[in-house]
């Protein structure tokens, strides 16, 4: 498959975003919206991401793994019973993901908008098996 049809997968791809830190969200709904992808939410606490997740339609989510103090992990069983793609999002890397959400992707914050673009594209093609 070529680079430009992966490409293209982001075009018009609904993203749920969570992200407690305003200014991180911003920065990500701005690589999102470059992608040509929709933003859900975006959602800064655990109760309106589990909420979200369980009722909003989207393609892939981005997950901070510590929202408000909070491990993401509830609204990440939600994303996970729907078979939707998920990427983490965190300053700790992969060590820090629990089990059983290890093999998901990852970015690392910072992370650069080729990280971010990397990373769904390889969430969304890995969902589609």
């Amino acid at each position: 498959m070529s680079v430009d049809s992966n490409e293209d997968r982001l075009a018009g791809a609904r993203v749920l975003v969570v992200e407690d830190e305003a200014a991180i969200s911003m920065l990500l709904e701005d690589m999102l919206l470059d992608f040509g992808c929709e933003i859900v939410g975006p959602a800064a606490r655990l109760a309106t991401a589990l909420e979200m997740a369980r009722a909003q339609d989207f393609t892939v989510a981005i997950l901070d793994v510590n929202v408000a103090g909070e491990p993401i992990y509830p609204v990440a069983e939600a994303i996970a019973e729907r078979n939707l793609p998920i990427v983490f999002s965190t300053g700790y890397g992969g060590a820090g993901i629990r089990e059983p959400f290890r093999d998901r992707p990852v970015v690392q914050k910072p992370f650069s908008q080729a990280d971010l673009k990397r990373t769904l594209i390889a969430a969304i093609v890995g969902a589609q098996g």
